[in-house]
């Protein structure tokens, strides 16, 4: 499964380098990729082992809020 989380709070490859660390805890996360211009992460993930609730948890337990999903 691939999900855009589209994230607040981006603003310096710092916060990027700290959401990748997030998706990388991650046990199920295949691949991410996160774009501070576009204030989001594609993310691949094995949905039988993660939800859409997961990864934005996780994501907002390092300090931004994921506004979307699509």
């Amino acid at each position: 499964m691939k999900k855009v989380f589209y994230i607040d709070g981006m603003t310096c490859m710092h916060c990027v380098g700290t959401v990748n660390r997030a998706l990388g805890s991650l046990e199920g996360v295949k691949s991410f990729d996160t774009k501070l211009d576009k204030k989001y992460s594609e993310v691949e993930y094995d949905e039988t082992k993660l939800s859409e609730a997961d990864i934005k948890s996780a994501i907002e337990e390092w300090g931004y809020k994921v506004v979307d999903i699509k």
